[in-house]
């Protein structure tokens, strides 16, 4: 098959076999969402795809989202990965049971969503190293939450696999506005090859009608085609006028349903029971005769007869279009629906969570034994990482419930598990319901628990916070109180945000109180952020110790406590969240990915400053805007970073705001110290002391500003360009009063670093060498970055050709983090010392360290995954050097890189 069999979608056919050629080729990620309403061709262009793919050698894995199994944990999992299960021998224990567990191949205990994302990358992975894989996902606004999880967590991690993803939803779906792939919009098609399209499906159609139909169709592949089928003879032919004109959406379905009227009662009944039931092949009219004397093959060929509906490989009716599934829904009757979720149910066994979901739908009243059995599967299913689905059926449970406060307690539930599993704007609904009734003494805590996750969360405000948690935790404090699976820890947790963001006295007042009612972990994670300065000495140490006590139930419970303690010191490197793979929530990992960017930038890791973004994105869709807010705040340190300014700018317009309203002093005064940053970076010291001096003046280390390490090194830099030696040497004694080297690792270089950039000409040198020479100095790349910077400008004036060499490493990483005005400076100051530097004798612009790196690997051959895998860069980021490289060779292909630079 090739892009011009489907008309007007020539561009679109182009796309496509663009991204399966950068897959094959090794670029790996390749991707589009393919974003279009209903029957605008979306799944015609999922076939071609396919058919592209294996044509070339890829091989094609397909899963299709249905609205009735939207509740079903890990359904379209499943349906992507059971081919590949044959391969899972090749996996860790671990892996393929946490796979069998989502799949329903073993029974055992549950397992988290973010694990079984790992085992099912390390499945793809181990399927990809025999040939290409193309991931096809239809209806990806109908997909299971759970899965929907699994594959974002995929999607973003796939960048060194030779697989694609094309996927395809409808515009407006929720699940589809965060799904982290480019977006390719499919339009009504242009009148020409709607034109086209319909003479080659209905070559007889007259001239008048057809207009009619061109008008009516605007472009709908699926109208264009469908339409004139369901036209009388004489309309065709131009002897009867078409029928009035319909909105679009209600005359498709109204041409489904004529359709379906005409089948036998038994063909309508399995029809509604694959609509209900997901395709599921085997229906209650299976091997009995109809009132036709039809059995169920007969009443298959029927329905298939009618092209409404087709059987796939597996058995599975499949339907022709979206539109066909809600005709059939919309036509039938309540006492029908319920008679077709009976049936459902009695086909599934008793402990299926389907059953209870088939179940439900049919009660036509309050039934508290079916809501007690609907609780206890929701907790089971939030259990084993599926808090989405959990919440649907505890949300059930909630309306089935004949006792009031049965309803509230088990609505509570559905809300504070709706929260976990990323729909936190459901969590909002159901809590302001919640609010307007009674709810029991017993829950109240819960309820309150609730109410300031919303609050936090998702309205970005923390005065519930303040007002609310303070008497939860002395609730929970009481002989004999209900400890809701370790409630006390988390509402200390959600306090001690509360009061980091904002510094409100409220806060730590009732934080300190209950110091002795928390973990040894909780009353670390206070030390680390209650006043560090004074604090946080030793915490670093005394984190890893407890740490590594924590067995794995142990460690899932205190997953924030963790991240965010190590956060405050530094220390969530790698090994940390790797940890948390395991941990499904999307509030944990949400956590995680926070504490990963921030280490990123500190790590030099500034290739996923646009992730940052993309996260924010997600959590706006997913609710969270504090999240959202919060990764856009760590999005501003890298433009900072790079003196950015404009970019910094229009960051705090975005945020700031919004900060300023939730008084989230955490925000607005990192945002004074990253204006301050960039002030440095264009050489404005002056401005820059002003600002920094406004958070920390000379000699001060605020309690309130629980990350004064970072700003101090910029302190002491800006103080020294402008002369105040005086002060610099003040805040460096706060600095050793403080003993900064004994909280972490990062704080003891920033402290070392600022001692060399003051110290005196007859201490400097060996200042500078101590600050080198501190375990782990490399790590900080661009604050090291700036100490050879200040070393190889101290150097200048004394010994030019180690100030060369100095200053050229610190010009390499600052170009290699996109850092252009700290490179310039650079360049300055190698000019300065006799150096040339910028072009070559010909003109052309000099290759930078990191492109000559990667232009020589490229030269041997190596394909751009394996420069990604030497250097630890993506294979995207390697294609950007090496498009960047060729015009400064002056060469136009990679073939010709080693004669090139040889001849540099």
């Amino acid at each position: 098959m090739a892009g011009s069999e489907l008309v007007g979608r020539h561009a679109e056919g182009a796309l496509l076999a663009r991204i399966l050629d950068d897959a094959r080729s090794g670029a790996g990620g390749s991707a589009v969402l393919l974003r279009g309403e209903a029957g605008i061709g979306k799944t015609a262009l999922l076939e071609l795809a396919e058919a592209l793919a294996r044509d070339s050698g890829f091989a094609v894995l397909r899963a299709v989202g249905s609205e009735a199994e939207a509740e079903t944990a890990f359904g379209a999992l499943h349906q992507l990965l059971h081919p590949l299960m044959e391969r899972s021998l090749a996996l860790s224990n671990r892996q393929r049971e946490a796979l069998e567990s989502v799949l329903g191949l073993r029974s055992g205990p549950p397992a988290g969503g973010f694990l079984v994302g790992a085992a099912a990358m390390a499945l793809l992975a181990e399927a990809a190293r025999v040939r290409p894989l193309l991931i096809v996902i239809d209806d990806l606004h109908w997909i299971d939450s759970s899965s929907a999880g699994v594959l974002a967590f995929l999607h973003r991690r796939i960048g060194e696999l030779p697989l694609a993803f094309v996927t395809a939803a409808r515009p407006g779906a929720a699940a589809a506005e965060g799904w982290p792939a480019p977006l390719a919009e499919i339009g009504a098609l242009a009148p020409e090859d709607a034109g086209a399209l319909l003479r080659s499906r209905h070559p007889g159609l007259a001239a008048g009608a057809a207009r009619r139909v061109l008008s009516e169709a605007a472009g709908n592949p699926l109208a264009l085609v469908e339409l004139p089928e369901q036209l009388d003879g004489n309309v065709l032919r131009g002897l009867v006028p078409l029928p009035e004109r319909l909105p679009f959406g209600q005359r498709m379905e109204r041409m489904f349903a004529d359709r379906l009227g005409a089948l036998s009662p038994d063909a309508a009944q399995m029809l509604l029971l694959a609509a209900l039931g997901g395709g599921t092949s085997d229906g209650p009219t299976a091997g009995r005769p109809g009132p036709a004397g039809e059995d169920a093959e007969d009443v298959r060929e029927r329905v298939e007869a009618t092209g409404l509906a087709r059987s796939d490989a597996s058995g599975r009716l499949v339907f022709r279009h979206p539109l066909v599934r809600s005709a059939v829904v919309s036509r039938a009757s309540e006492a029908q629906l319920r008679q077709a979720h009976l049936a459902l149910a009695a086909q599934l066994p008793p402990d299926d969570p389907r059953r209870l979901v088939h179940e439900a739908s049919a009660a036509a009243c309050p039934d508290e034994a079916l809501a007690g059995r609907l609780e206890r599967a929701g907790q089971r299913i939030a259990a084993r990482g599926a808090d989405a689905e959990g919440a649907l059926l505890l949300d059930r449970a909630a309306m089935l419930s004949s006792d009031p406060a049965d309803r509230a307690r088990r609505m509570t539930w559905a809300a504070v598990t709706a929260a976990r599993g990323g729909r936190l704007a459901h969590t909002g609904r159901l809590v302001e319901e919640l609010r307007r009734g009674p709810v029991p003494d017993d829950i109240a805590p819960l309820l309150a628990y609730a109410v300031v996750y919303v609050d936090q969360s998702h309205r970005v405000d923390f005065e519930s916070s303040f007002t609310l948690l303070p008497g939860v935790l002395d609730a929970l404090a009481e002989p004999g109180a209900e400890p809701f699976g370790g409630l006390a820890e988390q509402v200390f947790f959600k306090l001690l945000l509360a009061a980091t963001y904002t510094g409100d006295a409220r806060a730590w007042s009732a934080l300190e109180r209950h110091l002795d009612h928390v973990s040894p972990l909780a009353g670390l994670c206070h030390r680390a952020w209650s006043d560090p300065a004074r604090t946080a000495q030793g915490v670093a140490d005394e984190l890893a110790l407890l740490s590594q006590g924590l067995n794995e139930e142990q460690e899932a419970g205190a997953a924030w406590l963790l991240l965010w303690t190590a956060t405050a010191v530094d220390v969530a490197d790698s090994g940390l969240w790797r940890r948390f793979t395991g941990q499904h929530a999307y509030a944990t990992q949400g956590s995680v990915a926070k504490a990963k960017f921030y280490q990123d930038f500190l790590l030099g890791r500034w290739d996923a400053a646009d992730d940052c973004l993309r996260e924010a994105e997600a959590s706006e869709e997913l609710g969270y805007h504090c999240n959202a807010l919060l990764f856009r705040h760590h999005y501003a340190h890298f433009l900072a970073g790079r003196g950015d300014e404009e970019g910094l700018k229009r960051m705090d317009t975005l945020i700031g705001p919004v900060a300023r309203a939730a008084r989230m002093r955490f925000v607005t005064d990192h945002l004074d110290h990253l204006y301050a940053l960039a002030a440095i970076a264009h050489g404005r010291y002056e401005e820059a002391y002003a600002r920094i001096a406004e958070l920390t003046p000379p000699g001060v280390l605020p309690a309130g500003l629980p990350w004064f390490h970072l700003p101090f090194f910029d302190f002491v830099d800006a103080a020294v360009h402008t002369g105040r030696r005086e002060e610099a040497q003040r805040h460096l004694e706060a600095g050793r009063a403080a003993r900064m080297a004994e909280i972490s690792a990062h704080h003891a270089f920033l402290l070392a670093a600022a001692e060399a950039l003051a110290a005196s000409d007859d201490e400097a040198e060996q200042r500078y060498r101590e600050a080198f020479s501190v375990p782990g100095a490399g790590r900080w790349v661009f604050e090291t970055a700036r100490l050879r910077l200040a070393h190889g400008s101290w150097l200048r004036g004394r010994r030019r050709a180690e100030a060369r060499d100095v200053l050229l490493e610190a010009r390499q990483v600052f170009s290699g983090l996109g850092a252009t005005p700290w490179a310039e400076r650079c360049e300055a100051e190698l000019r300065a010392a006799g150096h040339q530097v910028g072009t070559r004798a010909d003109g052309r612009e000099q290759l930078t360290g990191q492109e000559t790196r990667i232009a020589r690997l490229a030269a041997t051959g190596l394909t751009n995954k394996d420069i990604g895998r030497q250097l630890r860069l993506s294979p995207r980021t390697v294609a950007t050097h090496l498009y960047k490289t060729y015009p400064k060779l002056g060469i136009t292909s990679r073939a010709a890189l080693a004669q090139a630079l040889r001849e540099d």
